[in-house]
């Protein structure tokens, strides 16, 4: 089983699905090629493109009670690269290349499995998990809200299951300023009083302690001025939270939304709300219907928080570990690659489709 799983790696890893930009279509190579491997072992397929990089392929074969979600797109090549990101290297046991580990190896495995079996089956690709809309996954919901009992999501989780992760608030805040040459007093900096808004910030997120530990803060992007004479006009920080399940992300976003200085503060937009994963009975069971071994919960976010809003029992499998995820010679190992194969043939073979 292998090495269709790697046939299938080096394919997928060589179309460039990074994002952004947001450009991939429905006749995007790495569609073509997932469409052409589902439709030759008997799946239905239906194509839906939502515009902006966004589509759809939901694949089915019988009536399969569990759906398993796969995003295609991933980040673009980090700059410490030393060799082609898109031609996928086998080497000392490993997988290497642009989105082995997040997600194309588990896309391959899903492949490979379904290809080995003629059970019943479905599985939805999805294109714009890195844009931080999941305007894909959200628009499937709505159009099929009953269709599943059970999902699974394929992100890098060593080959465990994982019932729970954080939640996630990104938001953008904006600063404006009085521009002038930096030599003189009178102009007001808004790259300034955006600094010294990130510097409260960050000091609210080291007194964690009043709004209950476990919460992460990141300054993600700042950007503001032209040159280093000329005093800043407008400015603008995005940033990010991530409260554990149960935490209440509004309440600290107000503790954060508090650090500004003064009256700096120009505007505040939220961005992009997703909820935690919360671990539950359902999804427990879902795990042990498949032989999973459940592993703690996770810092990092998923899209299976938006299934599990939505009443679906859901859990996230699949092969890799989250630190190769964005990183330069991203790799995934091939015996996860195996293993996660074997259980998602193993997954097909076994569900009976009834809901």
């Amino acid at each position: 089983m292998l090495d269709d799983i790697t046939k299938h790696l080096r394919a997928l890893v060589a179309c460039d699905t990074t994002n952004p930009p947001r450009a991939i279509g429905e006749d995007h190579p790495a569609l073509e090629y997932v469409r052409g491997a589902l439709s030759s072992c008997g799946f239905t397929l239906e194509t839906t493109d939502l515009g902006s990089g966004s589509v759809n392929v939901l694949a089915r074969r019988g009536n399969p009670s569990t759906l398993v979600n796969c995003h295609l797109d991933t980040v673009p090549p980090d700059g410490g690269w030393d060799r082609n990101p898109f031609d996928l290297l086998i080497e000392d046991g490993r997988a290497i290349g642009l989105g082995a580990c997040d997600i194309k190896g588990s896309a391959a495995c899903i492949l490979a499995a379904c290809q080995r079996s003629t059970d019943d089956a479905a599985v939805l690709l999805t294109t714009d998990e890195e844009a931080g809309s999941s305007q894909c996954v959200r628009s499937f919901l709505d159009e099929h809200p009953n269709d599943f009992a059970g999902v699974v999501v394929s992100e890098p989780t060593g080959c465990r299951a994982v019932l729970e992760h954080r939640g996630i608030v990104s938001a953008q805040v904006e600063f404006k300023g009085r521009g002038g040459h930096a030599s003189q007093g009178g102009s007001r900096s808004a790259l300034h009083d955006a600094v010294l808004w990130g510097a409260g910030a960050l000091g609210a997120a080291a007194g964690a302690e009043a709004l209950g530990e476990g919460w992460r803060l990141n300054l993600g992007q700042v950007e503001g001025g032209t040159k280093p004479n000329m005093v800043a006009s407008s400015a603008r920080v995005r940033f990010g939270i991530r409260p554990r399940a149960g935490r209440d992300a509004e309440e600290i976003m107000g503790a954060i939304r508090a650090a500004a200085p003064g009256d700096a503060m120009t505007a505040w937009t939220t961005r992009f709300t997703a909820p935690a994963l919360v671990e539950t009975e359902a999804s427990r069971t879902l795990a042990a219907t498949i032989g999973l071994e459940i592993a703690p919960g996770v810092d990092f976010w998923t899209e299976a928080a938006l299934f599990a809003q939505a009443g679906l029992p859901t859990l996230v499998f699949g092969p890799g570990d989250i630190a190769q995820a964005h990183a330069a010679g991203e790799f995934v190992p091939l015996k996860d690659l195996e293993r996660v194969g074997e259980t998602y043939a193993r997954l097909f073979s076994t569900d009976a489709g009834e809901r």
